[in-house]
């Protein structure tokens, strides 16, 4: 067969030609030969003799990631790099839509298909790119290309207790942002208590046996106690001073019974946690419910194992009896992910999609175990002589590499490291808000106390004295906060003074 250089041109409404050239949409510059030539020297001779321009590569995608997603007003993802790639090799443009039904394609009770499938078979589209599984039922219908992503069964669940780091369990039952606040309050707490302790004059009354009380690392120490609920004296003397004593121990009693609470908690749930691994091991336990989408390719795989006769894998027909059972089905893939992650729950799918939901959700894991093994394949019309330069293109770009430099480009893992296995048990601020608003009331009651003291104290002093009280106070702060010592002299002369 001889080579034919042919120019195609394509529009992109369903079903419509032009006989305008110059209005095409996109052009096809290539060299076939083969059956894509026999086709494409007819399709010349009709434009010929009619005039039409015959209408080629009218894309459907799925918005399903990282298949392909919606950045603003243009798409991204592995399909849309898989069509720029093929496009670079075969030297055509084209024009993407989205599904219409959001659906990849299924056959009804009538016969009648919907979704990327039907849109096909239609005519209204001529090839489908998505996670389109080949099956012998979408065969009868459409072609489909050689694979570009191979796959299999298997599922996801949350991360088993084993599989955790126990390093730092101690700390499991307040998250991050929990121990950062108890550790924000622990300074807080104890620079009142040293601010009330300089402040409030109470704490002067006695300066030989208090000469040293509440200094900075007295005030630390003290609260420290408080928490190993353990007295750690001499305690504070002053209003002021004993409603922040006060308030921190209730804090502490309140927030150890709270993590000793949840600590019990998290060690029940790891005690009964079931680690699995196979599917043998899935339907041989009744802890952990599983399920599948609903009228889905992996329902219908375990829908015929109940066949007469079929005795593929009688695990495969007791996990689909149970789900059956169980009405364990959910609605999408979007649903058996948030349910794996929230635990009691294993979702079955397909591998190469599990492997996104556990790069993208660090909690999960996949089973290392893959049953019925399965390909991803670009779907287009019976007899389309795009099919055969499409399947040789993507073979060329599995052999350089390409295909799997877009498999970890779109599956990278976006877990930066983290584990979060138990984030969602561990107490969060806002469990506690009540707690820390609590606690600082009861400082900001305090030092209020303490400045009400001192300025008590300071206009007694400026009566005496006959001195303007904010120049009292100005020298009893002043002489507080420069040396303790000073501070307790000059107390201590006055009163002898007195």
């Amino acid at each position: 067969m001889t080579r034919l250089k042919a120019t195609i041109c394509f529009i992109s409404s369903v079903g419509a030609a032009t006989h305008q050239p110059n209005k095409c949409q996109g052009v096809i510059h290539h060299h076939y030969k083969g059956i894509l030539a026999l086709h494409l020297s007819l399709s010349m001779n009709a434009w010929r003799r009619h005039k039409t321009i015959y209408r080629i590569q009218l894309v459907p995608f799925s918005q399903d990631e990282p298949y392909a997603m919606s950045r603003g007003s243009q798409l991204e993802g592995y399909c849309i790099d898989l069509m720029s790639e093929l496009s670079k090799k075969l030297g055509f443009r084209y024009n993407v839509h989205l599904v219409k039904d959001g659906r990849y394609g299924a056959m009804d009770s009538s016969g009648n298909w919907n979704g990327m499938i039907g849109e096909v078979i239609r005519g209204e589209a001529d090839l489908a790119v998505a996670p389109l599984t080949v099956t012998a039922v979408r065969e009868r219908f459409v072609d489909m290309t050689t694979p570009f992503i191979q796959t299999g069964l298997s599922f996801i669940m949350r991360k088993s207790a084993d599989s955790e780091d126990h390093s730092f369990s101690l700390l499991s039952p307040f998250s991050t942002e929990m121990w950062v606040g108890v550790l924000v309050a622990f300074l807080l707490t104890g620079l009142c208590v040293f601010l009330v302790g300089r402040i409030s004059p109470m704490e002067w009354a006695d300066p030989e046996a208090d000469e040293h009380s509440f200094t900075l690392l007295h005030s630390f120490w003290y609260i420290t106690g408080a928490l190993t609920l353990q007295g750690a004296g001499p305690h504070p003397k002053a209003l002021s001073g004993r409603l922040v004593a006060a308030i921190w121990w209730i804090f502490a009693v309140l927030l150890l019974a709270c993590y000793f609470v949840n600590f019990n908690s998290v060690l029940h749930n790891k005690s009964k946690h079931t680690s699995i691994t196979t599917f043998e091991e899935l339907a041989n336990q009744d802890v952990i419910d599983y399920g599948t989408v609903e009228n889905g390719s992996t329902m219908l795989f375990f829908k015929a194992q109940r066949t007469p006769g079929n005795s593929i894998h009688p695990v495969y027909r007791r996990i689909h009896q149970h789900m059956e059972r169980k009405k364990s089905y959910v609605s999408s893939m979007q649903e058996g992910v948030r349910l794996a992650q929230e635990g009691r729950f294993a979702f079955i799918g397909e591998a190469v999609s599990l492997d996104l939901a556990v790069a993208r959700y660090c909690k999960l894991t996949r089973a290392q175990e893959v049953i019925s093994m399965r390909s991803y394949s670009i779907a287009a019309p019976r007899g389309s002589p795009l099919v055969k330069n499409l399947t040789i293109a993507i073979l060329q770009l599995s052999e350089s590499g390409e295909l799997t430099h877009l498999r970890e480009k779109w599956w990278a893992s976006s877990c930066m490291g983290s584990d979060e296995t138990h984030a969602s048990d561990a107490l969060k601020p806002y469990d506690l808000r009540c707690l820390f608003l609590l606690l600082g009331l009861g400082l900001g009651v305090g030092l209020l106390l303490a400045l009400l003291e001192l300025l008590s104290r300071a206009r007694s002093r400026a009566k005496d004295g006959k001195k303007s009280c904010c120049s009292v106070l100005s020298s009893e702060l002043h002489r507080r906060f420069r040396s303790g010592g000073e501070g307790a002299e000059q107390e201590s002369s006055d009163k002898s003074k007195a």
